[in-house]
């Protein structure tokens, strides 16, 4: 187990940046098609083909997942992993032609320092070109922090970034989640290095400095990161049980509370949190309701894990002003 998502089997990674832009992309690149579901509680989202992740529509399976920084702009980061899907000859099956299935979220990075000048119509967005080459260099192996999706990431007091996490839940099948933490919020506690997912840390993955030796009233004071609209965080936990898009939807909504455990607040009116769930089914099916709950709140524990590392691995970028990243605050 590499603690990573890519411990399910059936799930690669790919990630690509633009350092000067402070922005990138990460796609979860799946060997082959596979059921998936999405579930959305934050009030402002940016996302693609969504609707046919819902248990009543005609899809079943996915090829890839998109995590985009980029916001609005991002979107067409899809576009360039459907391309490279395309020279794999991997898609919905239509006729002669096939019709690679790409869902993506995207976050907003726009104002953390980089040079963005698509957002002044100066130039083309750099997301297809990225969507691409984070296809193609989709493996096992995860970059955690400042990378990819969360390479402009943000939270309201550190540099946010992208993490990953996994576990073998008690039913014997492996969850894996990645996310790109933008939040709204913080995911430490007050002005300490302390993070809110401490109780479900796993071998002093993210420090292990567990809880302060006691809560203060100010620390649960609600503290808001810039203006409007400059968050989100987004998600996909994987897990190698056979499940129906129905579990998968199941699967996606319990692990939203991965992110409130980690994250404070989450799901606001101004985040646009998103989490896809997808199953490989290279394990067998969970047996009955109980062991699908376990799968459950393992998705959730391990996403909460994922928040802290992501934050935890990131560096800070190189402009003014630029948020500090934790380990420049509190050490290795």
């Amino acid at each position: 187990m590499r603690n990573l998502i890519t411990d399910v089997r059936g799930v690669l990674v790919g990630q690509a940046h633009d350092a000067q832009a402070a922005t990138g992309v990460t796609v979860a690149l799946f060997e082959r098609p596979t059921v998936a579901s999405v579930a959305i509680l934050g009030g402002a989202p940016g996302t693609r083909d969504t609707s046919l992740l819902e248990p009543e529509m005609t899809v079943e399976h996915i090829d890839a997942i998109v995590l985009s920084g980029g916001s609005a702009w991002g979107l067409s980061a899809a576009d360039g992993v459907m391309a490279w899907l395309a020279g794999q000859g991997r898609g919905f099956p239509i006729g002669p032609l096939r019709v690679p299935i790409v869902p993506q979220a995207i976050l907003f990075d726009l104002l953390n320092g980089g040079d963005k000048p698509w957002t002044k119509g100066t130039t083309e967005p750099p997301y297809r070109r990225l969507g691409a080459l984070a296809a193609e260099a989709a493996a096992l192996d995860v970059e955690l922090g400042t990378a990819g999706a969360g390479f402009g990431a943000t939270t309201q007091n550190l540099k946010g970034g992208i993490g990953s996490a996994s576990a073998r839940a008690a039913t014997g099948h492996v969850v894996g989640a990645l996310v790109a933490v933008n939040a709204v919020g913080t995911a430490t506690i007050g002005d300490g290095p302390h993070f809110w997912a401490a109780p479900y840390e796993q071998a002093g993955e993210f420090g292990g400095h567990g809880w302060p030796a006691a809560l203060a009233p100010e620390d649960l004071d609600l503290r808001f990161k810039g203006g409007t609209g400059q968050n989100t965080t987004i998600a996909l936990v994987a897990t190698d049980a056979v499940l129906t898009k129905a579990q998968c939807k199941r699967l996606a909504l319990a692990a939203h509370d991965g992110l409130a455990r980690a994250l404070r607040p989450a799901h606001g009116a101004l985040d646009g949190d998103v989490v896809f769930a997808a199953a490989t089914g290279r394990s067998g099916a969970p047996s009955d309701a109980f062991a699908l709950t376990e799968l459950c709140t393992t998705a959730a524990d391990v996403l909460a894990r994922a928040v802290a590392r992501g934050v935890h691995a990131a560096t800070a970028l190189p402009f003014q002003a630029a948020k500090p990243a934790w380990r420049d605050r509190f050490g290795g």
